[in-house]
């Protein structure tokens, strides 16, 4: 099989998702967000059970979320993720074209725990490369972080990781939250009225302060 054909097969079961997806947003409904660990739960700061734990559900194909990454990751990061004073988890939402968002989580997936986050922030600052080639990119993304192109080949055609990825995605929708990106604070939804770029850091930080400050 080709590499044409094959990620053209992982489109068309990406595709099927998509669709079942869309459809569970209709169904989802709110609740409080809590912020029990969930499988498939990807973190970095403090250890699980921290005090203060941030989870924000986003997507590689989102234009907001890659707005926020620009405006906020690096001093969230910075001031939070690094002094481990809050976990920071991290959960995919595929938004469209949500069969390359699923293969850019599968990529991120496959190149370990380490290298996770790079990937993903990486494809979230290459956004717009990513949806108009998303084989060129996933390719140069990929071997950034040690895969060859065989091996991103192998990722996004998996069948039983696109299952699991579905399974993420869908937990998340059940959850209530199918915009991105939705951030949490101990289980709070975190809201900047009027902002293009989701939650301010203002906001993340006065909520993330206040939890911090709690006996």
């Amino acid at each position: 099989m080709s590499a044409t054909t094959r990620f053209a097969a992982m489109s068309r079961r990406a595709a099927i998702t998509a669709a079942a997806l869309t459809a569970m947003v209709a169904l989802a409904g709110c609740n409080s967000g809590a912020s029990a660990p969930a499988e498939g739960d990807m973190a970095m700061g403090a250890p699980e059970g921290a005090k203060v734990t941030v989870i924000e559900y986003a997507s590689v194909t989102c234009h907001v979320c890659e707005a926020w990454q620009k405006e906020n990751w690096e001093a969230f990061k910075t001031a939070y993720v690094d002094t481990n004073k809050v976990r920071y988890v991290f959960r995919e939402v595929p938004t469209p074209p949500s069969e390359i968002a699923v293969a850019g989580f599968l990529v991120a997936r496959c190149a370990g725990e380490d290298k996770y986050f790079d990937v993903v922030h990486e494809l979230l600052a290459s956004r717009q490369q990513l949806v108009s080639d998303p084989r060129a990119t996933l390719f140069r993304v990929g071997n950034g972080a040690g895969l060859s192109n065989e091996q991103v080949q192998q990722c996004v055609t998996d069948e039983a990781a696109m299952a699991a990825a579905e399974d993420r995605a869908q937990a998340a929708l059940s959850a209530g939250h199918s915009s991105t990106p939705t951030f949490l604070v101990n289980g709070t939804k975190v809201i900047s009225p009027g902002s293009q770029s989701g939650p301010t850091m203002e906001d993340l930080s006065k909520a993330i302060d206040a939890e911090l400050a709690k006996g």
